[in-house]
């Protein structure tokens, strides 16, 4: 009798069906090689053909031995030229849609599951308050096994927080406080604990820095995050490069992950090749290691089995659909994800922004005079060449990145909708909307600078010294 396949093929993702092939190729070898029936063989072809076919409809391209899909998101928006497409992988952001990414085909693509009304309901209920304005706005638009962690918390069952930073620059922007903040709010609604990585090994192997610029990176970027407000006796930040040598639970996940994930399934997820260094081939383990609540043995007692949230940019799911692949082989829950939208530069949500470009977002370390300067000079707007032609037709919201930059910050809904309304109907001009973003990202910026100072090295380095938190396990 021929074997079915496990699961729905339209479910699984591209390396996962290569790998389905690969399987079902060898066993029609070993059914040949050993002579089985004729009827059995026949039926094992069957299948290879029908997985293959799935492959090729998934992929676009035929199945090639040894040669496993390069997992990056490659989206068509509708079109058939090559420019049009939406390219995402986590180092990579790139749309020719003044809109953005296609966040509903980026979800198809992923196969995570869309943050509807009834989850944000439902969170609402289990925390008792009003969710936050990303909840409600869809910043944060896509989710993995939420609804798992909300059956744990609405049965007094303990998780956990984890997000992280990649220490690329001394200085942070805004768009670099959007996991945090939520975080932050996340930590305090649930009362959980919460843990921060700072990749500065991954800076090491992908920038041109040494490594003690990029843990001094690290260190400057933790006085940002400290300075978001979390709570020291809650809170444990972690550099690579520093816990790594120190924690044996930290290590011992790394190497576990190492050896259940092939060269071809990170060439396949990350798209390295064999000219990239070792160190980038194995940093994936590094990542995934702090979903895993035995890595922090001093904070769970040596528990394994607390489940992991992360809050993240949709950019990172490659780490954790790895991840989550890895974690019931070596007998460790999968993590639950809540994945944001990218925060767009200033010239337009076509691309992330750089921390190398200082025109392409506002900084925590810039001055009120030069934010209003970069967003009356840089700030792609959404308003029409002339005055007149603006008042007859009004603004477009969706390609405005004043507009966009206020979904995130400006907490008060109906004055949001009011903006909206007055700009989409022509009322409201560019350099009024950009008035209302000044003002609003002036005092948010003065204030985090002003709780910035305030974190001393001492602060520091009691935020990222490993010990107990204040929660029992």
């Amino acid at each position: 009798m021929a074997d079915s396949p496990s699961c729905d093929l339209k479910a699984l993702s591209p390396l996962q069906l290569f790998e389905r092939v690969t399987e079902q190729g060898e066993k029609v070898r070993a059914l040949k090689a050993g002579k089985a029936p004729k009827d059995e063989i026949d039926a094992a072809v069957r299948m290879l053909l029908s997985l293959k076919l799935s492959y090729k409809t998934t992929t676009g391209q035929d199945y090639q031995a040894g040669l496993p899909p390069r997992d990056l998101v490659l989206i068509n928006n509708g079109t058939t030229k090559e420019e049009d497409e939406d390219f995402v992988d986590p180092w990579t952001v790139q749309t020719s849609n003044a809109k953005g990414v296609d966040y509903d085909k980026l979800i198809d693509r992923f196969g995570s599951s869309k943050i509807d009304t009834d989850l944000i309901n439902r969170i609402e209920r289990a925390i008792g308050q009003k969710p936050h304005r990303f909840l409600r706005r869809g910043i944060f638009f896509s989710h993995r096994d939420m609804d798992q962690i909300l059956n744990a918390y609405e049965n007094k069952k303990s998780f956990y927080l984890y997000t992280g930073r990649g220490p690329s620059s001394q200085a942070m922007h805004v768009g670099h406080l959007i996991p945090f903040i939520f975080t932050k709010w996340l930590q305090e609604v649930f009362d959980v604990p919460l843990v921060v990585q700072l990749t500065d090994d991954e800076k090491y192997l992908w920038k041109d820095l040494t490594t003690e610029k990029a843990y001094e990176y690290a260190r400057e970027n933790a006085k940002d995050i400290i300075a978001c407000g979390f709570d020291i006796n809650k809170t444990f930040i972690f550099s690579d490069l520093d816990y790594l040598g120190t924690s044996t639970g930290f290590y011992k996940n790394i190497v576990k992950v190492q050896k259940h994930v092939t060269f071809n399934q990170v060439k396949g997820i990350f798209g390295f090749t064999d000219s990239d260094c070792i160190g980038k081939i194995s940093f994936p383990a590094i990542q995934a290691a702090p979903s895993f609540s035995s890595s922090f043995p001093q904070i769970f007692n040596g528990k394994e089995n607390i489940q992991c949230l992360i809050p993240c940019a949709i950019d990172q799911d490659p780490y954790f659909r790895m991840t989550r692949d890895v974690a019931p082989r070596i007998g460790q829950p999968k993590p639950a994800l809540l994945h944001s939208v990218f925060f767009p530069a200033l010239q337009g949500a076509q691309t992330k922004m750089s921390a190398s470009d200082p025109n392409s977002s506002i900084f925590l370390t810039d001055t009120p005079k030069q934010i209003k300067t970069k967003i009356n000079k840089h700030a792609f707007s959404g308003g029409r060449d002339t005055i007149e032609e603006h008042r007859k037709y009004g603004g477009n919201c969706d390609v405005d990145v004043s507009f966009m930059y206020l979904t995130f910050f400006l907490e008060d809904d109906d004055r949001l909708e009011q903006l909206k309304q007055a700009y989409t109907s022509g009322e409201l001009l560019t350099g009024e909307l950009k008035k209302v973003l000044i003002e609003t990202l002036q005092p948010l910026i003065a204030a985090h600078q002003e709780r910035r100072k305030q974190v001393t090295d001492e602060m520091v380095k009691q935020f990222m010294t490993p010990r107990k938190l204040a929660f029992e396990f």
